[in-house]
């Protein structure tokens, strides 16, 4: 047991410390806290820490909401658990107070472009902008996908473990959701690997994950459950295996296997953002990278002479010839981007990048840098990855002009960003 002071946060949302020269990391801790605890992880160059008791708090320090939530002794209410055990590990954030939780993720946006990126902290402060703030900071998640335990309740991993947490409360889910969960019952179903719940102003979709036969369900109320094989393909048990959701006024489908934003307020002001970055002509040719299932190309579209779209996911494909059909000048290829791009004879005067939390092959941003766009947008959901393909582009001539930061996940040390680049 030992005390330490805590300095900042780490990209995790971790409190950092340093101890005879190492640096320590507590999950749960925040900046300016001294804290009691127990060494968990002993390596060369740092040490990983369980918070036995917060001994001076922080002025941002909240009671979590949840009480499935870590809570310190300090903190602990009749609804929370033990200090830590079996503590659920989905919101790393939560006992941050809001405001101070978007403070955070702008800082750490600085600072990744200025560890990873090249650009000073100087450089990096003027080019990010505050980040903006979720409209709902609770009971945003359109989708929640559940483990399952042993016995068949759903759960969440564990915090800093593969243990599942039996889940009776998540503040950070749609209350539809919750409904769902608490209607939705799961005998012991060994070859059930994942539930899915998905929910929008229209549908409500239950996704059951497995490689073998479907299971037997039966239901009682109006939902549609689907199966996803780990290759993508769906089918539907119950309704169909697809739901209709909504942005900026306009439906989008999405099947059981393709991605979407799991928060629609903040996805409707990142779709805003990226046509305000684009400055789109209507001569121009757009191309589109990890296209998903067609959100921004459905924006886009109407404005351009021609949109080239690549993504990865047949599902995606799938769901964005349906989201698309209106549209004659758009064509998507379904292939990994490294492949394609390189073969593409076109000059493309606008390039917008989706890419997951990897980021870029080195292939795709070589491929990309020889089109030389006027302009690429590279919409982000990992600040780190991100920084290091905004280096490679900044290598190759290409000028970052401004990043703005959304809270597309409150509660948690995950942040989205838009980013706009330019040639020069």
């Amino acid at each position: 047991m030992i005390e330490l002071t805590i300095t900042s946060l780490s990209h995790a949302g971790e409190g950092i410390a340093r101890h005879e020269g190492r640096v320590v990391f507590v999950p749960f801790a925040l900046p300016g806290e001294t804290v009691r605890v127990e060494i968990v992880e002993d390596k060369k160059n740092f040490q990983r820490a369980r918070l036995i008791e917060v001994i001076t708090p922080s002025p941002d320090r909240i009671a979590p909401r949840c009480p499935h939530h870590f809570a310190p002794p300090l903190m602990r209410s009749s609804a929370s658990g033990e200090a830590g055990v079996g503590a659920c590990g989905g919101c790393q954030l939560q006992h941050l107070a809001y405001a101070a939780q978007v403070q955070y993720k702008t800082q750490h946006v600085i600072e990744q472009l200025a560890r990873v990126g090249g650009w000073s902290e100087a450089e990096a402060r003027h080019i990010v902008r505050p980040t903006a703030p979720a409209p709902q900071p609770f009971g945003y998640r359109n989708q929640v996908q559940f483990a399952l335990t042993p016995d068949g309740q759903l759960g969440f991993k564990a915090a800093g473990s593969s243990a599942i947490v039996p889940i009776t409360e998540c503040h950070i889910a749609a209350p539809a959701l919750m409904q769902m969960r608490q209607r939705l019952n799961v005998e012991s179903a060994p070859e059930l690997e994942r539930v899915t719940l998905r929910a929008s102003a229209e549908d409500e979709l239950i996704i059951f994950e497995s490689e073998a036969d479907a299971p037997e369900i039966e239901i009682d109320w109006p939902v549609s459950v689907a199966l996803l094989r780990p290759d993508g393909a769906s089918m539907a048990l119950a309704g169909r295996d697809y739901l209709i959701e909504t942005i900026k006024g306009r439906p989008f489908q999405i099947s059981a296997g393709s991605f979407f934003q799991v928060n629609t307020a903040v996805a409707e002001k990142l779709v805003n953002e990226v046509l305000a970055a684009l400055t789109l002509r209507a001569s121009d040719c757009v191309l589109e990278l990890y296209c998903g299932v067609g959100l921004f190309t459905a924006f886009i579209a109407p404005d351009v002479q021609r949109v080239i779209g690549i993504e990865i996911s047949e599902s995606a494909v799938e769901d964005a010839a349906a989201n698309l059909d209106e549209f004659e000048n758009v064509e998507i290829y379904c292939a990994p981007a490294e492949d394609v791009l390189p073969t593409l004879e076109i000059r493309p005067d606008v390039a917008l990048i989706d890419p997951p939390r990897a980021g870029c092959a080195p292939e795709v941003l070589n491929a990309l840098l020889k089109l030389n766009p006027r302009v690429i947008i590279y919409v982000a959901c990992d600040p780190a990855t991100f920084a290091r393909d905004a280096g490679r582009l900044a290598a190759g001539r290409y000028k970052l002009e401004a990043v703005q930061p959304f809270d597309m996940f409150p509660q948690t040390h995950h942040v989205e960003c838009v980013a706009r680049f330019v040639s020069i």
